[in-house]
């Protein structure tokens, strides 16, 4: 092997092995900073009593075993997957026949698009007041249209509001996971629905054997995103309905907020806290492991 040669072998190999350590420092730095250490505090606190004021007196598993046995926070947990699950199989099918409508490359559903999106340009908050006022009975979207069916009590009956709590995020959220969708759908090589066209395969057969296939690797996407973003719901469901009537709609974020800053038990609600983030992991894990979403490959090789 000569000199030259010889020289050109590190670089090479660091270069096929990825950028140096020295250059993901920053970014694991900010992340210990911002994620690892405040994670870090957390979990001491939920070993502790605190009120929020003073110093943190050392309770050992006491906030554990409440928050383990707890009615309210077990109520709060079931609400939580309940939500979580409700979101998806509302949301992915809309999203994802939207996402494939909008897709397409007529000037109609750019049209449709831009005003479809604009959920996506107005505040979390904004969109609660808007919807809360929308579905008062007495003054509301149903008294105005004179409709019985749209005056019921939807925030204010125990039976609805979670439903309609539902309701509003699907509106919110279905247009970022339709954006997803139609990324996605454009990047089917036009020349499978030429060839499935060819063979006789009608919208439906295509639809079925081509699209949903080639965005396997999006609906895992999305599906981890809707998932996982279901346990992190706050401010609207805060805005809506602030957890009631009674704990309707008390998900776990708004039971750790409540009982941190309303009941002043810090350490009691760094322990839910804690139960939400191990929850948030293990689902984003489990959802990698069994969709093969670390094994992607290209969809599109040979072609």
């Amino acid at each position: 092997m000569s000199a030259s040669t010889a020289s050109k072998a590190p670089s090479a190999r660091s270069s096929a092995g990825g950028p140096p350590f020295l250059m993901a420092l920053p970014a694991l730095l900010l992340f210990a900073l911002f994620a690892l250490v405040p994670m870090a505090i957390v979990i001491y606190l939920s070993f502790t009593r605190w009120d929020g004021l003073g110093s943190p007196a050392w309770a050992g598993a006491d906030n554990w075993r409440e928050a383990l046995t707890s009615d309210v926070t077990r109520h709060a947990l079931w609400l939580t997957v309940k939500m979580m699950v409700f979101s998806w199989i509302v949301q992915t099918p809309i999203s994802l026949l939207l996402g494939v409508f909008v897709a397409g490359k007529q000037r109609y559903r750019a049209l449709f698009a831009v005003f479809y999106f604009v959920p996506l340009l107005i505040s979390t908050a904004a969109i609660a007041v808007i919807f809360k006022n929308l579905l008062d009975p007495n003054f509301g979207l149903g008294a105005a249209l004179n409709l019985p069916i749209l005056g019921q009590d939807w925030l204010g009956d125990p039976q609805l509001a979670f439903y309609a709590v539902v309701f509003v995020i699907t509106w919110q959220f279905v247009p970022f996971h339709t954006l997803l969708y139609q990324a996605g759908a454009r990047q089917i090589p036009a020349s499978l629905y030429e060839a499935a066209s060819i063979d006789g395969a009608g919208r439906l057969a295509q639809f079925w054997h081509i699209t949903l296939p080639q965005m396997r690797y999006t609906i895992v996407t999305s599906s981890t995103l809707m998932v996982v973003g279901s346990l992190t719901y706050f401010d609207l469901v805060f805005v809506l309905t602030g957890g009631g009537p009674g704990y309707a709609t008390r998900i776990l974020p708004l039971d750790m907020y409540i009982t941190g800053f309303q009941s002043n038990e810090m350490g009691l609600a760094s322990a839910i806290s804690v139960v939400l983030v191990v929850a948030g992991l293990v689902v984003s894990l489990a959802l990698t492991r069994f969709s093969g979403f670390n094994r992607m490959r290209s969809q599109q090789a040979g072609m």
